[in-house]
């Protein structure tokens, strides 16, 4: 998952465009008062540019129009990320709140700004005869972007998309604050219920003084449970628990957003808010996005059904009578399955994951096959004593920089997403980014023993970083960094997953946390196996979640009840019923950020599997074709259009082929 403020055309930015930055983006910023200071300079930097550009007389250049514009993005950039990642990390109540509101500020002005007449009739005179293909294709995306906007609407139809804008902004750091805030607790009073998991999950949570072992909600406590408890109430609780976060807080909210962002489409000229989201991107329409899904649900089905046949059969191995899996169940029986079918025991791969050995896999891995260097830089300010920062080399050279954030922690964003910190303007700046994960580990004595699923997310959000990185050397801000079509941004986090199952990249960093053995080759053959099953499952899932996504804004929100809609479509998309006194969508962020276009995941995938086919899984660490994929799409951000980009590397358009064959496996 990638989180980037986007503003109308806009990314996000923290940097003095006269002169090449390279200073941590925290330096200088210890308090609330010092966050006040940099964003007012920023936001003011941002209208002496936008000034200068609306006051120009004479003939509209490059130089007196585009460079001024683009100055406006980079000082939104700074604004608008940078308070985005400390609204989500920052330990301090106060920063916390300073951070909202100059979220607040930024996308003001970016709505303004998309909406100022002035700027888009100023960009349009333009001469463009002598600008580079690169530029063409900038100017060429921002004119759309601004109608897209409802830049050519009348004055008091722009008034009202403001005031639209500005007030969906308040709503959705209301969801997102709601779900961050609402950590539940399960409380544990007899041992036994306990039974099943590792070892090392039950030393880490010990019984209070009265006796009472309390578990959290967050990934590291609640996966483990979903997976191997033998306590089918303790599943239970669990998942009743997990499935009602921000409930009934969010229920109102999320209400309120459909219906706000159905009226803001309409003002935009769209029949409803996914016609209106999914107009930029590769997808083309909301119908299209609706015939794919149903296109992938299809393809699915029948493989869908045979892994619940074999999941209720092993159910019913210890549950003779039983009928169907329940969703607190899908994951402990699919894990014995795995074991009795493939042989494959999810548990012994754990001591070969603890999490320090993982990252420092990720980053060797990643490094040599991108022909670069991680270097850790103890100096940098970071937001809490967890944090910490890497600095990116190339030939010697400092390129980029990062932040990692991957333990679970009060007021923490709770999932896993690469976070824009400031996108890289070749010759101004170079890119800052931050991965929030909750992982295990980060307390004494704990060596942090990872799920594989743990490390395969690891691999995945650090394809955006490298994606951030890597496309943060393009000339403009509009085009620089992770700034192609949504529908795109995950498949190079995707196909980087494909380097945590293979043999010999694990066995680089894989050891065991007691005897340093490496991971047996027979035993990650073992996991490849059991990964098989349940492909159908996963897949019925996700369309699950695409569709509901999309139907929560492709109607009229007086038709949308959230919660018979996820009823009905859980029942139509997946074998396994909805839960009574659940409510799953009030902590489902993507109906925020990525509104009806959750759809993407699936879509990037098809694409991340076709690009898969040109790589050597015999050598997965060859660096000739990861060169060509690193200078024909990762380096690219918004430049060209993503289908030419992957035309290129491929040597024709996309296909369903790979994705075809990867699910049939």
């Amino acid at each position: 998952m990638i989180m980037t403020l986007v503003l109308g055309t806009l990314l996000m930015v923290n940097s003095d465009v006269a002169s090449m930055d390279d200073t941590p983006f925290l330096t200088g910023i210890a308090s609330a008062d010092d966050l006040t200071k940099k964003q007012d300079d920023h936001l003011a930097k941002a209208k002496e540019a936008l000034d200068k550009m609306l006051s120009v007389k004479g003939r509209r250049t490059i130089d007196n129009t585009l460079k001024p514009y683009d100055e406006i993005l980079i000082h939104l950039d700074a604004v608008g990320n940078q308070s985005s990642l400390m609204e989500n990390t920052h330990p301090d109540e106060q920063m916390r709140k300073t951070a909202e509101q100059f979220s607040q500020k930024a996308a003001a002005f970016g709505a303004e700004l998309s909406l100022n007449r002035g700027v888009y009739d100023a960009l349009v005179a333009m001469d463009m005869s002598k600008a580079d293909e690169k530029t063409k294709f900038y100017v060429q995306k921002t004119l759309r972007d601004f109608r897209l906007a409802g830049v050519d609407k009348d004055d008091e139809t722009r008034k009202k998309i403001k005031a639209l804008r500005d007030e969906l902004v308040l709503i959705g750091q209301d969801f997102a604050r709601n779900i961050r805030e609402d950590v539940r607790t399960v409380k544990v009073t007899d041992v036994k219920e306990l039974d099943g998991l590792p070892q090392d999950y039950i030393d880490r949570h010990k019984p209070d003084s009265s006796g009472v072992i309390t578990l959290t909600i967050n990934y590291p406590d609640a996966v483990p449970v979903f997976t191997y408890a033998k306590s089918e109430e303790l599943r239970k609780r669990m998942y009743m628990e997990y499935n009602n976060r921000a409930y009934p807080k969010n229920i109102e909210v999320l209400d309120t957003l459909i219906a706000k962002r159905d009226e803001l489409a309409k003002l935009l000229g769209f029949p409803n808010w996914a016609a209106c989201v999914t107009a930029d991107k590769m997808v083309g329409s909301e119908k299209n996005a609706a015939e794919f899904i149903e296109k992938i649900a299809a393809a699915s089905e029948a493989k869908s059904k045979v892994d619940y046949k074999q999941l209720l059969a092993r159910k019913q191995k210890d549950v003779p009578n039983a009928m169907e899996v329940n969703p607190w169940e899908s994951g402990y029986y699919s894990e014995l399955l795995r074991k009795s079918e493939y042989d494959f025991d999810g548990q012994k791969v754990r001591p070969y994951l603890p999490y320090d050995k993982v990252k420092d896999g990720v980053l060797a891995t990643t490094g040599k096959l991108f022909g670069v260097e991680f270097k850790r830089n103890t100096t940098a300010p970071v937001w809490h004593e967890s944090v910490e920062c890497y600095e990116m080399f190339e030939s010697g050279k400092l390129v980029g920089r990062f932040y990692l954030d991957m333990h679970p922690r009060e007021n923490k964003y709770n999932h896993a997403a690469q976070f824009n910190i400031r996108n890289g303007v070749a010759g101004k700046q170079f890119p800052e980014a931050a991965l929030l994960c909750n992982f295990p580990g980060g307390e004494k004595n704990d060596p942090g023993l990872m799920e594989h699923g743990d490390v395969e997310t690891f691999f995945h959000e650090f394809g955006h970083l490298l994606h951030t990185l890597f496309a943060g050397r393009q000339p403009w801000m509009g085009i620089t960094g992770i700034s192609t079509e949504w529908d795109f941004v995950e498949a190079p986090s995707q196909l980087l997953e494909e380097w945590a199952w293979d043999a010999s990249v694990l066995q680089t960093f894989a050891t065991h946390h007691q005897t340093n053995e490496p991971i047996p080759t027979e035993l990650v053959k073992q996991m490849k196996r059991a990964d098989e099953f349940g492909k159908g499952l996963q897949v019925r899932q996700q369309m699950f979640y695409a569709k509901l996504s999309l139907s929560c804004y492709d109607r009229d929100p007086k038709e949308v009840n959230t919660d018979a809609l996820a009823k009905e479509l859980r029942a139509r998309y997946t074998p396994y019923k909805c839960v009574e006194g659940t409510h799953f969508q009030t902590s489902f962020g993507h109906l925020d950020g990525y509104s009806a276009i959750y759809y993407t995941y699936m879509w990037s995938l098809v694409i991340a599997k076709d690009l898969y086919t040109k790589f050597d899984t015999k050598n997965m660490m060859a660096p000739g074709i990861a060169k060509k994929y690193r200078d024909t799409i990762l380096a690219q951000g918004g430049s060209r259009p993503a289908g030419a980009m992957v035309k290129e590397f491929l040597g024709r358009d996309f296909n369903f082929d790979g994705w075809k064959k990867w699910l049939e496996n």
